[in-house]
């Protein structure tokens, strides 16, 4: 027999949660998220307070939905999948830490998709600041969370310590990854530079999404003449935010010491012919399909230009419960749009 759950307490819950979401609603259109995001936290924090003060169970989640979608007929975030999601985000999340983690100013499912996706904190804080900064679409930040951003950032073997100055070097750093993921080439293991290369060029925004925010593309095999020679850089970009040029080498083999000889050359060339005054020292990334650490340090540890040495890959495997998850998203990423457009209409 099931109990009825409309008592006093559950009606007190009930008036409170109107009385916010009515708060709420009115508030100027520019807090709109934030406001919405405070809102549904506050809804979780209630629910959990409830159950565990009043004993109640899941059924008081499905009344909620009902009493509020009734009350509030034009707003469509309180399905009783919703009201749950918003029950995790208060487990996930304290008032403060909502704030202070800049939590509220990502959308409704982009926290949904990093509460299920990611466990540890530090590393939700590193795709909450990236997707602010970088203003990833959840499709986006999906994405950089199946392949692992979080682990692949900074990681790239480089020199820049010894031949860069603070912070240019900490900043240099954090922008170059290891390994990169170039699974939008259809190409197999044995594909040679030249056509790495020109699929890179031909899908050239998706490999500025995998290269980071800040990269210009200025050309490929990028012509310099030095003397009476020429010589053909692979791959040219400028970094916004660095204020130097990036000169890019792709290899298909195992990386040798005499490669970082030769990136050295171009970076000279570079400095001497393409930079200007205001930009910071020209950096180098060797990209090849596989690398020895030992090696690769003692082959930058002499060399007078910075120099990077990451691996690219052509697949990666996702976990399986990435594949999987949140099957609900579209329906609440549809549900938040409309939202925000009925604060903005009224």
């Amino acid at each position: 027999m099931t109990t009825n759950i409309v008592n006093a307490e559950y009606n007190a819950l009930l008036d409170e949660l109107k009385q916010r979401v009515i708060i709420t609603r009115h508030r100027a259109a520019i807090n709109v998220n934030k406001d919405l995001i405070c809102l549904y936290h506050h809804i979780g924090c209630q629910i959990l307070k409830s159950q565990e003060n009043q004993g109640w169970g899941t059924k008081v989640i499905d009344q909620l939905s009902k009493d509020l979608r009734s009350e509030f007929p034009d707003m469509k975030g309180f399905s009783p999948q919703n009201l749950k999601y918003m029950r995790r985000f208060a487990q996930n999340y304290s008032v403060d830490e909502i704030g202070q983690q800049a939590v509220d100013q990502l959308p409704w499912g982009h926290i949904v998709t990093l509460m299920y996706a990611i466990t540890n904190n530090q590393e939700r804080l590193f795709y909450v600041q990236q997707t602010i900064e970088n203003g990833w679409s959840r499709n986006i930040l999906s994405m950089q969370i199946e392949t692992n951003l979080f682990k692949r950032q900074g990681e790239a073997i480089t020199n820049f310590k010894d031949k860069l100055s603070e912070p240019q070097s900490d900043l240099s750093q954090a922008t170059l990854k290891n390994p990169y993921l170039f699974d939008f080439l259809s190409l197999g293991k044995d594909a040679h530079e030249r056509e790495v290369e020109k699929g890179l060029v031909a899908h050239i925004e998706k490999f500025l999404l995998e290269l980071g925010e800040g990269f210009a593309f200025l050309g490929r095999q990028y012509h310099l003449q030095v003397e009476d020679q020429d010589f053909y850089i692979d791959l040219l970009f400028y970094h916004i935010k660095l204020r130097a040029f990036v000169v890019i080498d792709l290899l298909c083999g195992k990386f040798k010491p005499e490669y970082a000889g030769k990136m050295n050359f171009y970076l000279s060339a570079v400095d001497d012919l393409l930079r200007q005054p205001g930009d910071n020292p020209s950096i180098g990334l060797i990209l090849c399909r596989s690398k020895s650490g030992i090696l690769a340090e003692y082959a930058l540890r002499d060399m007078t230009k910075p120099i990077g040495l990451s691996e690219y890959r052509f697949s990666e495997s996702l976990p399986e419960n990435l594949k999987t998850a949140l099957p609900t998203i579209e329906e609440l990423e549809i549900e938040f749009a409309k939202n925000i457009n009925a604060e903005k209409d009224g």
